[in-house]
Parts: C-alpha cells; sequence; structure tokens
C-alpha cells in the first residue's frame, strides 16, 4: 500500500532486489566480456580477478575453485580470492579425500548447490565430520555450485564467509552457476590453447631436432665417401699398374681375378656415389634458376656412353623452367642411364619429351627395352633395389630419381609392359614452369 504516491516499504524491497540482480548480470556481462578477449596467457589473472569481484558482490570473505580427480578420489584447491584479514587455505586445501564431503559430492554429482546457511547448525558427526572440517576455517555460511563439461563432473566454485551468516537467494543460485559454467568455458579454453602451444613447441622441438640429424648425417655421407674412395682408389691404381706390368707376362686365368676386383672397386665406386648424390638432393644450397630443358639435356646425353643400336630421340621444342641445374641433371641422366641399361633389342629406341598438364608440365621418358612387371613398380623405387643382380648398378638411380621429383612437390609413375617397353612419368607443378 502507499500514501500520497510513495512506495510501501515491500515494493522498496523488491526494487532492490531487482536493483540487485541487475548489477549482478552486469558484472557477469562484463567477466564474459573479459574472458571472451583474454590472451590465454591472461586466463589465471581475469579468474582470479572474478573471484574477487563475485565474491565481494556477494558479501563472501573466500571464493574458490576447486577441482575434482575422481581417479584417485581427491579434490584440490586450484584458485583462491580471501578478503582483507580473512586466512588462506589453499596450502592446506591439496588432494583431500572426496569420502570427507560426501554431502556435497552427492549434490554435486546431481548437478546441484551444496548450501549451508549457518555451519553452526551441522550436525557434530566425529572428527572427519563436514563440521569438523568448516569451523577450523572459522566458516560460518558455505555455498558451492558444481562445474559440469559435457554432463561430466570435473569441479566446483564455492564462497565461504567468516565474519556473518550469508544467505544466497535461488536468483543469486542461478547467477552463480551462470558464473560456473562461464568458468568450465574458459578453463577448457586455456587447456586447449596450453595444449596446442605445447605441440607446437614439441613440433618445432622435433623439426630442429631433424634438421640437426640430417646435417650431421649429410655430413656423415661425406666423410664415408671421402674415406672409402680414397683406399678404392689405391686398390684400383695399383691393380692397374700391375696389370700394365705383367699383362703379357701371365696368363688368362691368372688375370681373370684382378679383373673382376677392378670391376668390383668400380661398382663399389658407384655405390658409394649414389649413396652420397641420394643424401645431397634435398641440401642443395644453390639458388633455382631459369633452365634451358635443351641445352641441360645435351650436356647430359654428353656424358653418357650411349651404345651404338640405341638411338635416343628429344621433342624439337622445351618450355623455360625453374629448377637446380645438377638435380634435374641427375633425374634425366639416371632415367636415360637406366633406359639404355635394360634394353634387350636390336635397335633401341628411347624417346625424351614434356606435355602440358593443368598445374605444369609432364615429363616422359620411353624406351623399347624388357620392360617391368607390375608387381615392382613400387618395388623399383626403394634404395638399393635391383631386378637384375648381374650388373654393376647400384640399385640407388631410381629412388634419387623419385627424391629429386618429390623434392620439387612433382609425382612419378611409370607404365610398363614385359618385353615391349617402359615409360616413366613425372610431373612438375606450375609455380616451377
Amino acid at each position: 500500500m502507499t500514501f500520497g504516491g510513495v512506495p510501501g516499504e515491500d515494493q522498496l524491497e523488491k526494487d532492490k532486489i531487482i536493483e540487485r540482480q541487475l548489477r549482478f548480470q552486469n558484472l557477469l556481462m562484463s567477466i564474459s566480456t573479459q574472458y571472451i578477449n583474454a590472451d590465454v596467457s591472461d586466463i589465471d589473472r581475469l579468474i582470479q580477478k572474478s573471484l574477487q569481484q563475485i565474491g565481494e558482490f556477494v558479501e563472501a570473505d573466500r571464493s574458490y575453485i576447486f577441482s575434482y580427480d575422481f581417479t584417485a578420489n581427491t579434490t584440490s584447491n586450484t584458485y583462491e580470492w580471501c578478503a582483507q584479514g580473512i586466512e588462506a587455505e589453499i596450502h592446506n586445501l591439496q588432494d583431500i579425500p572426496v569420502d570427507f564431503i560426501p554431502q556435497w559430492l552427492q549434490a554435486h554429482r546431481k548437478g546441484r548447490p551444496f548450501y549451508v546457511e549457518d555451519v553452526s547448525k551441522l550436525p557434530k558427526d566425529g572428527e572427519f565430520g563436514l563440521r569438523a572440517i568448516l569451523e577450523p576455517q572459522g566458516i560460518k555460511s558455505l555455498i558451492t555450485i558444481p562445474e559440469i563439461k559435457n554432463n561430466e563432473l570435473i569441479g566446483f566454485i564455492g564462497f565461504d564467509s567468516v565474519r556473518k551468516i550469508n544467505q544466497y537467494s535461488q536468483n543469486e543460485q542461478d547467477i552463480l552457476f551462470v558464473y560456473a559454467n562461464m568458468l568450465v568455458n574458459v578453463l577448457l579454453r586455456k587447456e586447449s590453447e596450453e595444449r596446442i602451444a605445447e605441440q607446437e613447441a614439441k613440433k618445432e622441438e622435433l623439426l630442429q631436432h631433424l634438421s640437426k640429424q640430417n646435417q650431421e648425417l649429410n655430413e656423415y655421407a661425406h666423410a664415408v665417401s671421402h674415406d672409402l674412395k680414397a683406399p678404392l682408389i689405391n686398390i684400383y691404381t695399383l691393380i692397374t699398374w700391375f696389370l700394365d706390368d705383367h699383362k703379357t707376362t701371365l696368363t688368362e686365368s691368372a688375370l681373370k681375378p684382378l679383373y673382376q676386383v677392378q670391376q668390383h672397386v668400380e661398382k663399389m665406386d658407384h655405390l658409394i656415389k649414389g649413396i652420397l648424390d641420394y643424401a645431397t638432393i634435398d641440401k642443395l644450397t644453390t639458388a633455382d634458376r631459369e633452365i634451358d630443358l635443351k641445352a641441360l639435356l645435351d650436356d647430359v646425353l654428353d656424358t653418357l656412353l650411349v651404345p651404338a643400336h640405341v638411338k635416343i630421340h628429344l621433342q624439337d621444342h622445351w618450355p623455360p623452367i625453374m629448377g637446380n641445374d645438377w638435380s634435374l641433371k641427375q633425374l634425366f641422366q639416371n632415367l636415360i642411364q637406366n633406359a639404355i641399361k635394360y634394353n634387350d633389342k636390336a635397335v633401341g629406341e628411347i624417346t625424351v619429351g614434356a606435355t602440358d598438364i593443368e598445374g605444369g608440365l609432364e615429363f616422359f621418358v620411353r624406351d623399347n627395352g624388357m620392360g617391368i612387371h607390375p608387381d615392382h613398380f613400387e618395388r623399383i623405387f626403394q634404395v638399393f633395389t635391383k631386378l637384375d643382380h648381374n650388373n654393376a648398378s647400384s640399385g640407388i638411380g631410381l629412388s634419387i630419381v623419385k627424391k629429386i621429383v618429390h623434392h620439387y612437390k612433382g609425382n612419378i609413375r611409370l607404365h610398363s609392359e614385359e618385353g615391349r617397353g617402359t615409360t616413366f612419368y613425372f610431373t612438375l607443378p606450375a609455380a616451377l614452369v
């Protein structure tokens, strides 16, 4: 009832309650905005600040966050704010057995708050009872709100009143539930971002480790090739001198083992060179430049021993291409040399060309040689793989080819029929064309 237009006491009280609820909601909106815009490194500070803001608003003396560990069946205090003059308890509240708090654990499992308006009215249920735990902390009133993530209980927020009995209306409890959900979300975000940062750090550490290993392997390959080549050269030179000096005095049967040694030394030399080439393909330090493919292929053919019965055909016009001169020579040299080596026809035909495809060029090296069984299509690109063990091949040539093509982000494939020949295709992307 009002007199002379002045609101009655009941209406004033209702207005105060509504005004308080609006201020509480506005506070939550402000905290939520800060959480959304926060950097992950600032989240701990903002959580601590929000515990103070909410704690002061509800006139609590201590506010805190606990996490549950249901593997160990314990709960631990992770964040805490205390009003001036109130003693902190966070260091005393680590790994507390959940058996000590069965009442509020039961409430939390049901998604409900655990609220004790007056601790002094709790039953005296022994030295490990709830009253025996709360009274030594000077707690007169307390409320705890469960934190739920994906329907799973992960912890709770709580508010202790030490100086006075404190009451929480149903509306205030509802707002505290909203705050608990906000905390769950921001803690999940922090967890996720820290996990991502940790994975990125591990990835960077792994990349640095791999880079170091690659450098060490590169240095090792050079050292080994040098250390192995030196004695091989000495062996080959000594045998050559001996053969030159005794060729007329020794029988063919006596000379044959020496010729075999020479062949094995040459084979070993090819193997060492192949290993070194394979190890250094992606360690090239010279910058890519525009390559004249016609000139490059002419240089390759000048370095190869092409038998008289083998004819090599190059297409007339070649587009310019960006790449490394040495690696592209290696690529074509190995493919053409392979086509020569495995040609069993009276007249060998080898054709090298390129066609435009979407996104770049597709090159091909086609021969009419022995061909390859489909079962070996993948295997021939593996290091040290040879289909014919009776030749001096190192078994590295095609693995070098594949590694060079992949270095330029291209692909390689082949089409072959036994007895009719093989065509190797490889692509180079548009960025290099």
